[in-house]
């Protein structure tokens, strides 16, 4: 281990963390590859163990084994084991199991054990666990202060626990302790073994961070970037998705060029096709929220997506009749206005192309997210740029093929 004075390090592991939080793991572990083992384990142990694994998997393998054997062992032996796990999983997150006991034990054993834990670690239950780790009981401090000290844990626990599977999604996790509130939750693997602990505010952070991250993503910002990404890194993340925008605005464009005819003829299209774009896109994107906000929280059931979709159709049906009166009330004055012999017939083709953007797009407001995600991607992830490009191409594409149709 490092010979590197205490006070230096907690000092030093004090600095760190305030500029650590700000970054992405990669950034934060480009930034304490230059530090010494003991310092880099300081200031992961004061992360939250899901940000740490992040951090350590990063690093250099030289810095990483630096960092594992400067921590305490509690730790080491914690983020070794951590590491076996997928990232966004329950695994990834969890802390060491410090009141650990035999099912023999008894009270007046965890009491006097217990006094010298709590000196360097937070600890809300007692775990009793058999030779080969598997989890028999919990005991609540309640219960281990109110019994006689010669009584054995086996006779105090309770053998009704509810645990988390370490490979389970921290998604999924999170709908299983919905109703629960407990402070903190062990961690078994498949044969019941008790693999570590989580802590219900570690839980709820890493998952207030995921839908905090959505927004971006629907945008092609990518998760991993903060506000203290530096500007080299954030260009690299989002110059592509912006390529890939600009790329599906010339499929609008061509859309546009396709009835160049039809607007040289009609000039007064040209006024209308941006309130068309606004309105159906506004429509995807409310169908849009609510889809993904149904993912996030559970209530998308398997075997509800065509519900979903048939709603959000009929949604834009009603609300593109709405806004598609108003709009061919406005072509028709304004068509008016310019003395055009077609005013009634174009307030027609606003109505019926307002009606069917609306609809096309509440229907890609619920399928962009439910597609990505039959595909194994993030829901939200882009998903505004499919969005755009899909209510773009269906709004312009009807209000121009409607009038060169029907508009002679």
């Amino acid at each position: 281990m490092e010979s590197i004075d205490r006070p230096t390090i907690q000092r030093s592991a004090t600095d760190l963390i305030a500029e650590v939080k700000l970054q992405s793991p990669p950034a934060a572990a480009e930034k304490l590859a230059h530090f010494g083992g003991a310092e880099v384990a300081a200031v992961l142990t004061r992360l939250s163990p899901g940000i740490a694994q992040d951090i350590l998997a990063a690093l250099p393998a030289e810095t990483r084994e630096r960092a594992l054997a400067a921590a305490p062992l509690e730790f080491a032996r914690q983020w070794q084991r951590n590491a076996l796990y997928a990232e966004g999983t329950i695994g990834r997150m969890m802390e060491p199991v410090y009141a650990e006991f035999p099912p023999q034990a008894t009270v007046g054993q965890a009491i006097e054990a217990l006094h010298e834990l709590v000196k360097s670690a937070f600890i809300t239950y007692i775990y009793v666990v058999d030779d080969d780790e598997r989890l028999l009981g919990i005991v609540t401090m309640r219960d281990l202060l109110f019994n006689e000290h010669a009584k054995a844990l086996r006779d105090v626990m309770l053998t009704e626990v509810f645990s988390l599977h370490a490979p389970t999604v921290l998604e999924n996790a999170m709908k299983q302790v919905l109703d629960r509130h407990y402070p903190v939750y062990p961690v078994v693997d498949a044969e019941n073994r008790l693999r570590g602990l989580v802590r219900g505010q570690s839980m709820f952070e890493a998952r207030a961070f995921d839908i905090a991250a959505q927004p971006g993503s629907m945008v092609g910002v990518d998760k991993e970037e903060r506000l203290g990404t530096p500007w080299q890194r954030s260009f690299f993340m989002r110059h592509p998705w912006l390529q890939l925008n600009l790329l599906t605005a010339f499929l609008a464009a061509a859309v546009v060029g396709y009835f160049q005819d039809t607007v040289d003829r009609l000039v007064i299209l040209a006024l209308f096709l941006p309130v068309l774009a606004g309105q159906s896109g506004n429509t995807g994107c409310q169908a849009l929220a609510v889809t993904l906000r149904g993912m996030t929280i559970g209530e998308l059931k398997p075997g509800t997506e065509r519900a979903l979709i048939t709603k959000e159709a009929g949604l834009g049906l009603l609300n593109g009749a709405g806004v598609g009166v108003c709009a061919a009330i406005g072509m028709y004055v304004t068509a008016s206005s310019q003395d055009s012999p077609h005013a009634l017939l174009l307030s027609f083709v606003v109505f019926m192309a307002m009606v069917g953007s609306c609809v096309a797009s509440g229907l890609s407001g619920a399928m962009v997210p439910l597609t990505l995600k039959r595909l194994g991607f993030d829901p939200a992830t882009a998903s505004s740029i499919f969005l755009t490009t899909a209510t773009d191409v269906v709004s312009m594409g009807m209000l121009l093929g409607l009038a060169a149709l029907l508009v002679r």
